[in-house]
């Protein structure tokens, strides 16, 4: 391993490990990828992570001993408390346990964008974009004016939300899947999330390419219903 304080362990789609790289980007934090095979996962990774999960955020300290830090609130936590940089979350405690709130719905969302991605026949498919549209509405209720979920400023819920909308980026280049129909809001903070540095730099140039495998491999609805 490098010489880096701080090394990202990563999957190439991995919409968690992305949320931890734009919050370490918006941090101006130096970091680290280092990327593993989750179909095969090396003695090493097993070795430190307990839930066989990525992302995992190797934190070494000046005296050398490494810390492991897992699940990407926590990492995301860590980053906002330790690093300098634009503040990612609110200091009222009022509006931060909202956001929480907000992340967390966020990680609700991507549950049912796994089954919607992997749907291999049109009534899961079905169930599981009514699902996104519900939430998605929930969503646009709760948005201002923007251009952020909380306005001028970028947040943790905006890291969170990122990686989401960029499965769509993917998607649409495939088929309509009318989630964000009639959302305006939503249509205007995913857009203004796509120019995001940071998020444009959370993820390898091949992702597009990566992605598609991926729907390939799970015989995915989504391809069919291009057809």
């Amino acid at each position: 391993m490098s010489d880096a304080k701080l090394v990202l362990v990563s999957h190439y789609l991995c919409p968690y490990v992305q949320r931890a790289a734009i919050t370490l980007a918006e941090k101006g934090a130096p970091f680290e990828f280092r990327y593993v095979d989750l179909s095969a996962k090396p003695d090493w990774f097993l070795a430190i992570s307990p839930l066989g999960k990525v992302p995992l955020l190797i934190v070494r300290q000046d005296d050398g001993v490494e810390t492991v830090l897992f699940e990407s609130a926590v990492i995301c936590e860590y980053i906002e408390e330790t690093q300098s940089g634009a503040r990612l979350h609110p200091d009222d405690p009022l509006a931060r346990a909202r956001h929480r709130g907000w992340m967390e719905f966020g990680s609700s969302i991507l549950s049912d964008l796994w089954g919607f991605e992997t749907a291999r026949d049109e009534g899961t498919y079905e169930v599981k974009r009514k699902a996104l549209i519900d939430k998605f509405a929930r969503v646009e209720a709760e948005l201002k004016t923007g251009p952020f979920f909380a306005g001028e400023a970028f947040s943790l819920v905006d890291a969170v939300f990122a990686p989401i909308f960029r499965y769509f980026d993917v998607f649409d280049t495939i088929t309509s899947t009318g989630v964000f129909d009639g959302l305006s809001r939503v249509k205007a903070w995913r857009g203004e999330l796509a120019m995001r540095q940071s998020v444009r730099d959370a993820v390898t140039h091949d992702y597009p390419e990566r992605l598609k495998a991926f729907l390939l491999h799970h015989n995915a609805f989504l391809l069919k219903h291009a057809a």
